[in-house]
This record gives structure tokens, C-alpha cells and sequence, in this order.
């Protein structure tokens, strides 16, 4: 299977991505999916959800105070 970037994997070889994906390859092809969750339970007008690429998840926290979390209550992905 050759991923997005051109790079050769063998079947049966599984591999995290820079952007936060984590990928298989078959002989079916190369399947892909997102390895976090996505915020979508919380109070959206006194909280902003920051996404952080290095740890590949998201932080909740109050618009006017970063450094105060906000309660979560639904996440998808």
C-alpha cells in the first residue's frame, strides 16, 4: 500500500500519521481513521475546544480563562 506521501507499507502493517490518523494496510487497501475525539458536549458559549497536534487531542476550556477547564459532557469520533 502506498499512503498519501507516496510511502510503501506492507500488508498487514499498521502506522500513526504526523496529523493525528492511524492507518492499516490490506489487501483491500489502506484504511485510515482519526485517533480522538471530538468535544461537541459543553457549553459552546462560555467555552472554546483547542485542538493540540502534538498529543493529538482536545483541551476544553473557558474563552475568557484558558487556563479554567470546562465540563464535558459528549465526545465523537
Amino acid at each position: 500500500c502506498y499512503d498519501s506521501k507516496g510511502e510503501l507499507h506492507e500488508f498487514g502493517s499498521q502506522w500513526k500519521t504526523a496529523d493525528c490518523f492511524e492507518c492499516s494496510c490490506s489487501r483491500e487497501g489502506i484504511n485510515c481513521c482519526t485517533i480522538y475525539s471530538t468535544p461537541v458536549g459543553y457549553d459552546k458559549e462560555k467555552c472554546v475546544s483547542i485542538f493540540n497536534e502534538e498529543t493529538c487531542t482536545y483541551e476544553v476550556v473557558e474563552k475568557n480563562d484558558h487556563s479554567k477547564t470546562c465540563p464535558v459532557h459528549e465526545m465523537v469520533g
